[in-house]
Order: structure tokens, then sequence, then C-alpha cells
């Protein structure tokens, strides 16, 4: 007796044909019924900035709160730098009153994500580590 007939007989054969269908080729097809639900679910979005306006969207799907936004900023960056500066700085208003965070990496792409996560930026030097200094005598 197969694993699906004994499952099927302890489950009993009405109540689990319509939850199983054993196929010719040897698996089991399940119901489809589980959607997925977006609101619930995390979100990982590009955006592309070529003009102020295009920070919109943006703006709106990190206040909806479940999208983590992946911005290219080089096109407006080769276009304009005013209006690049005004733009990082809409989103940075944003991202604070949001309690998110927004961070830069490379040099053509900004992170800005939601309050439940942070964006890591390696580890801070150590309080004698960034006064260092390294003094050479020299002797004549």
């Amino acid at each position: 007796m197969g694993f699906f007939s004994k499952l099927k007989e302890k489950l009993g054969a009405s109540s689990s044909s319509d939850m199983f269908e054993e196929s010719e080729q040897g698996y089991v097809e399940l119901g489809s019924e589980a959607t997925i639900d977006t609101k619930s679910r995390l979100m990982v979005r590009p955006f592309v900035i070529e003009e102020f306006e295009h920070i919109k969207p943006i703006l709106d799907a990190l206040r909806e709160g479940h999208t983590i936004a992946l911005i290219n900023i080089k096109p407006l960056k080769d276009k304009d730098l005013v209006e690049l500066k005004r733009a990082i700085n809409k989103l940075k208003k944003t991202c604070d009153a949001l309690e998110g965070d927004i961070a830069g990496f490379g040099e053509n792409w900004i992170a800005a994500v939601p309050n439940f996560a942070y964006i890591y930026r390696g580890q801070k030097p150590s309080k004698d580590e960034g006064k260092k200094v390294e003094v050479t005598e020299y002797e004549e």
C-alpha cells in the first residue's frame, strides 16, 4: 500500500479526496488556496530618480511601511546636483518622520528602510582608534 493511500485511509477517503489529487507522475498537487498577502510581507523594490518628481512613489511606498527602497540616483546626479540634494533631503525628512533609516552605498545608490529595519554601516572605530597618530622622528 502506498504512502498516499495510507494517508487517505487515516484521514478518511471522503474528506481527503478533495485535499489531495495523486497524479500518475508520482507527485501530489496541493490546492493553491493560499494567496500572498502583500500588505503583511516585506518588499525590496528598486527605484530610479531621473527628476525630483520621481521621489513621490518612493515616499508613498515608504509611508506604507512594507517597502525597502533601493534608489538609483545616478540619472539625477548626472543631470542636476541641486535637484539631487533637494530629493535626498526630502527622502531624509520622510525617513526621520517615519523613524526609518536612510544611507548611501556606493556612489549612485541610496537605501531607505521602514522603522523596523536599520542599515548596517560597518563597525564604528573605537575612541582610541580615531586618535592614533603615528609620529616618526628623524635624526639629522
